[in-house]
């Protein structure tokens, strides 16, 4: 009797170290994960079944409960991972060939002069600032038109 109760314990403190390594490996590997993503899944799937492991022990690993558990665990933490990384990632380089620039709006925050490029447009949300030229003189806040580009600067038309 006294021997059962003895290897009891000790299965119970393997599992524990079992489940404690899991988790230890599982951590070791999220760290990774964030320097260089691609494994999400891995460190997710250790870090829980370690758990796992130290709270229920050994027979739970694999029961209904724990795949129930590690499901609505995974699913939340896998759209986590993909926001960060999203976020994480640089964007993608802006294209400024004139064929993109053609047709797009913006506004004036620097008075336009025929002839010269020393005028100001905001393009669409605001975020690209570009030098502008027109036929015309355009006050400031005026909304207008790409209508081309050259070099370095936009040429614009006022929209009436």
């Amino acid at each position: 009797m006294g021997k059962i109760k003895i290897l009891e314990h000790y299965s119970n403190y393997t599992m524990i170290t079992y489940g404690i390594m899991l988790v230890a490996i599982g951590i070791v590997l999220a760290i990774i994960e964030i320097a260089d993503p691609g494994m999400f899944i891995a460190p997710s799937i250790l870090v829980i079944l370690g758990f796992i492991a130290i709270i229920f022990g050994q027979e739970h690993i694999f029961s209904f409960w724990s795949i129930l558990a590690f499901a609505l665990l995974i699913i939340p933490l896998f759209f986590l991972s993909k926001k960060y990384h999203e976020f994480r990632s640089s964007p993608s380089t802006p294209t400024t060939t004139s064929t993109s620039l053609k047709g797009q709006e913006g506004y004036v925050i620097k008075e336009i002069q025929p002839g010269s490029i020393s005028g100001k447009v905001k393009q669409g949300d605001g975020s690209k600032i570009w030098s502008a030229t027109a036929n015309k003189k355009i006050e400031e806040g005026a909304k207008v038109k790409i209508v081309g580009v050259k070099g370095v600067h936009v040429v614009v038309k006022k929209i009436e």
